[in-house]
């Protein structure tokens, strides 16, 4: 019906498709007519389906009536269409290593104007998986009359030259993120995106680099395990695929900076500055790390205080890589799922993700999941890197750069209970009547979400989300859970929408960020607030 509204006036010629093959948002999403101009190039970029069965009837039509040889189409580099971002300069998109100009049809769909241009310039794949409708074949068949070129074969990324900068051999990013910095690359998915699909796309997932991408040769790497003693093992990656089974786990990664920005608006903080987006899920594939172990000769225990740490290929101008580590006994636990992933969501993981392969610790502050994996060593003592001695720990309000000790706090492991608003947007204009609220939640150790509370007036008054998703394995909760609650809101209303999430162990957010604000701006998780107001 949105789309018949949407179409009001235009006299088309019969549909060619049934009615289901229309694509609509999913509910919450603002209604058709919104904000124009680019807005609605966004809608069209997350629906192409139902636009492109309708709009283009009547130019197939046409076509039709004569044939046309097959054309032969320029070649362009990604670079060529990240150009293409807003109606003045065209849209364009790809899919596969086809180049397509949507610009013209953007204006009928009859989504919401709020996902602004998240598409345009770079890929539709990871948001046509958020909506599964568009992998229906007459959707490609349409998209393919917009079609404008072809993705050239040799616009790789140049191999990076040492001399000059070292982050030129990075891979290229989705335009759809949202850049905290680029060298070394910082990025988040949109917000608004969080909550749509359970599982992140790859495409999508928040990166968090602290140094250039390592360009790593899957022939010839190897992993290194070693101990005291001088007991070592070095695995190739057929030989972990070989010699280990492989076990999965759906599990969230979270930054220790995750909603940095709200504790700089209350005193200047040191990092990223992260909105709420600095967490995502994936479905890991890969061996357990206890598994490698015991191969090469741990025991299941070990007396005194022992910890496993890692080490990427990632390395600064000087050498120095990047490092971190965990307790022995939760690498060794077998309910821990502590892995060595070499997949993705199905897929091999992707460069800025780690591959070939990385540690995955679920539950667990994300800096302690070790990308680009070259070396596993067990030992006495924490990791000697900066990044888990003198980084990534949480102080008193009180401390501040002239008085602190990072020797005197422990490195962060477990996160605490954490959840945040993902819809709708601050400041935005909701249409009266029922207004969808959607977000996330998620706690670290495995302990379950066992309840949202969602309050419309700065927490005077709450109502219990309704939370979405399989119910996982008691203490072993690794992923977030979605969650959403429908209200009805009346013109004219100013609210101040909160969130606070409970797990399974009681523990729940706080309600405000200044008594935990610290000077590194980590451990953020006060209720999350978005003010709205309902239009008229």
């Amino acid at each position: 019906m949105l789309l018949l509204r949407a179409l009001a006036g235009r006299r088309l010629p019969p549909l060619p498709l049934p009615r289901r093959g229309c694509s609509r948002l999913p509910p919450g999403s603002p209604a058709a007519g919104g904000r124009r101009g680019a807005a609605p190039v966004l809608a069209a970029l997350l629906g192409l389906g139902a636009v492109l069965a309708y709009g283009e009837r009547r130019r197939r039509g046409a076509q039709a009536a004569q044939a046309t040889p097959v054309p032969r189409y320029p070649l362009y580099t990604r670079e060529e269409v990240g150009r293409h971002r807003s109606p003045q300069d065209r849209i364009w998109v790809t899919h596969g290593t086809e180049v397509f100009d949507v610009t013209d049809f953007v204006e009928l769909h009859p989504g919401g104007a709020d996902k602004v241009l998240l598409a345009a310039g770079g890929a539709l794949e990871p948001f046509w998986a958020l909506y599964a409708v568009h992998s229906q074949p007459h959707v490609l068949e349409l998209l393919r009359e917009y079609k404008v070129g072809e993705l050239s074969p040799e616009e790789a990324p140049p191999a990076p030259d040492a001399t000059q900068d070292p982050f030129a051999g990075d891979p290229p990013r989705h335009p759809g993120l949202r850049v905290n910095s680029q060298k070394p690359f910082n990025a988040e998915p949109p917000a608004e995106l969080l909550a749509e699909r359970f599982l992140t796309p790859n495409e999508l997932f928040f990166t968090r680099n602290h140094l250039p991408v390592p360009a790593v040769d899957p022939g010839s790497y190897r992993l290194r395990v070693e101990g005291p003693g001088g007991r070592a093992l070095s695995l190739s990656l057929a030989e972990l695929r070989s010699r280990f089974p492989k076990h999965e786990v759906t599990a969230t990664l979270q930054c220790a900076g995750n909603r940095r920005a709200e504790m700089s608006r209350v005193r200047p903080v040191k990092g990223l500055a992260w909105d709420i987006g600095a967490i995502s899920t994936a479905r890991w594939g890969g061996v357990r790390l206890r598994d490698v172990l015991l191969d090469a000769g741990f025991g299941e225990e070990r007396e005194g205080e022992w910890h496993v740490c890692f080490e990427g290929l990632d390395a600064d101008a000087t050498g120095a890589t990047y490092g971190a580590s965990i307790p022995y006994g939760r690498a060794v636990s077998l309910a821990a799922d502590v892995l060595l992933a070499y997949e993705m969501n199905g897929e091999d993981l992707p460069r800025d993700h780690g591959f070939p392969l990385r540690v995955v610790v679920p539950g667990v502050v994300g800096a302690r999941s070790v990308k680009w994996l070259q070396r596993v060593a067990v030992r006495p003592a924490e990791s000697p890197s900066h990044w888990q001695r003198n980084d990534y720990k949480g102080f008193s309000p009180c401390v501040d750069w002239d008085t602190v000790d990072y020797t005197t706090a422990p490195a962060i492991q477990e996160l605490p209970v954490q959840s945040a608003i993902t819809h709708p947007r601050p400041g935005a204009a909701v249409p009266e009547g029922e207004l969808t609220v959607k977000g996330y939640a998620w706690s670290g150790g495995g302990r379950e979400v066992v309840r949202v509370d969602v309050s419309l007036d700065g927490g005077q008054t709450w109502r219990v989300a309704r939370l979405t998703g399989e119910r996982p394995v008691p203490g072993r909760a690794w992923a977030w859970a979605l969650w959403e609650l429908q209200v009805p809101v009346t013109a004219g209303a100013e609210l101040e929408i909160v969130c606070k999430a409970v797990d399974g162990s009681y523990n729940v957010q706080p309600d405000t960020v200044a008594p935990i604000w610290n000077l590194r701006g980590v451990l953020s998780n006060a209720w999350h607030r978005v003010h709205v107001t309902v239009s008229r």
